[in-house]
C-alpha cells in the first residue's frame, strides 16, 4: 500500500465507530485503548477492538494504540493478525521489546511524547520492530510548558533526521486538537509538511479532507516531477522554465509522483 497520507483515530470504546472510521477512506485507522478511553473503560474497550479485529477484512492500515507498559492490552492481541502497534510514551528500545516479546513480528510505530525520548530519537528508530516514528505534540508540550511553534519544530526535525537515519519513512504529523479549527489546521500542517512530514492523523473525519488536500501535489508539482525524471538521470540537466536539476533530485520527484497516484487512487 502506499504510504498513509491520512489517518484517523477512533476510540475503543466506541465499535459503533470502526466501520464507520474505515469508510471515510482514511488510509490509517487508528482504533485507541489509550487517551480515548476512561479508566473504567478499558476492558470493554479491548474486548470490543480484538472481536471486531479478527473479522475486519479492510484495504486501509490498521493500528491499535495500546497504554504504555499494559500486559492486558498486548495478551488481548496476540491471537490476532492484520494490525500494527502504536505505543505511545516510548522512551527507550526496552519498551518495543516488551511488545516484541508479546507480540512477535507485528511492526510498531514508537511515540514520542517527552524531551528525553526527543533526545533519544535515534536509538528508538534503529530498533527492528519500529516502522515509524511519531510525535505526541500535546504530552511534549505540557512537559515543556510551551507549545510555541519553535519548540514543536525543534522536535519534529529531530525526529525527521531520526527516522530518515534510519531508513525509516517520515513521520506523520501528530492530531491536530482544536476540530472546529480547519484554517488553523491547514496552517500548521502546511508547516509541518515544509518540514518534511508526510502526512498526518486526525481526531474528527472533517479533518482529513484538509489534511488530504495539503499532502497531495498539484499538477503543477506533477509536471515539475516528470519532467525531472525525464532528464535527472542524464547528470546534471536543466529543464524548461531554467531550472537546473540533478540525480539528486530523482528521489524527491519520485515521491511526488507516488502521492499524486495516490491521490486518484482516493477517487476512484
Amino acid at each position: 500500500m502506499s504510504v498513509p497520507i491520512t489517518g484517523l483515530y477512533v476510540p475503543g470504546d466506541r465499535p459503533d465507530r470502526f466501520d464507520k472510521a474505515v469508510a471515510t477512506g482514511a488510509d490509517l485507522v487508528i482504533l485507541d485503548l489509550e487517551d480515548a478511553v476512561a479508566p473504567d473503560r478499558k476492558a470493554f474497550a479491548r474486548d470490543a477492538v480484538a472481536t471486531w479485529l479478527a473479522q475486519a477484512r479492510v484495504e486501509c492500515v490498521l493500528q491499535v494504540r495500546v497504554n504504555a507498559h499494559n500486559a492486558e492490552d498486548l495478551a488481548v492481541l496476540r491471537e490476532l493478525t492484520g494490525f500494527e502497534v502504536r505505543l505511545p510514551k516510548v522512551e527507550s528500545p526496552a519498551q518495543v521489546d516488551e511488545v516484541v516479546a508479546a507480540l512477535p513480528g507485528v511492526p510498531v510505530t514508537a511515540l514520542v511524547e517527552s524531551a528525553f525520548g526527543v533526545e533519544h530519537a535515534t536509538d528508538l528508530a534503529a530498533h527492528p520492530a519500529v516502522t515509524r516514528l511519531g510525535l505526541g505534540e500535546s504530552d511534549l508540550a505540557s512537559e515543556l510548558g510551551t507549545r510555541t511553534d519553535a519548540v514543536l519544530d525543534h522536535a519534529r526535525v529531530r525526529l525527521l533526521y531520526a527516522a530518515r537515519a534510519a531508513g525509516l519513512p517520515s513521520p506523520m504529523l501528530s492530531a491536530y486538537p482544536a476540530i472546529k479549527d480547519l484554517a488553523g489546521l491547514r496552517a500548521d500542517t502546511v508547516r509541518g509538511r515544509d518540514l518534511g512530514w508526510v502526512g498526518r492523523v486526525a481526531i474528527h473525519p472533517t479533518q482529513l479532507p484538509v489534511i488530504a488536500e495539503v499532502f497531495l501535489p498539484s499538477e503543477e508539482e506533477r509536471r515539475w516531477a516528470t519532467e525531472v525524471l525525464a532528464v535527472g538521470s542524464r547528470g546534471v540537466s536543466t529543464l524548461a522554465s531554467g531550472e537546473m536539476v540533478d540525480p539528486a533530485m530523482l528521489g524527491r520527484a519520485r515521491a511526488i509522483l507516488a502521492r499524486f497516484e495516490q491521490k486518484f487512487a482516493h477517487r476512484r
